[in-house]
């Protein structure tokens, strides 16, 4: 049963996070409280599940990639 929830690395919140105050001449600095878990609140406000995994929509799409190719491969060994 697939999943309708989306999901998404709360790392990458961080990331855009910190990248759009650098932008706005300010000096973010990492390393004190750990903003992983701020972010995995945000994205669960907004009703996404945080995942280390990442969004589960670029894993699928991953998973569909690498059947294509073993069925490809595996086509290529039979023929």
């Amino acid at each position: 049963m697939e999943s309708t929830r989306e999901s998404f690395n709360p790392w990458s919140v961080v990331n855009v996070v910190f990248h759009h105050l650098a932008a706005q001449g300010l000096h973010p600095i990492l390393g004190g409280d750990d903003p992983g878990g701020p972010a995995a609140d945000l994205l669960r406000a907004l009703g996404i599940d945080p995942a280390a995994e990442g969004d589960r929509q670029v894993g699928e799409k991953v998973k569909r990639h690498l059947a294509e190719i073993r069925a490809a491969m595996f086509e290529e060994q039979d023929s």
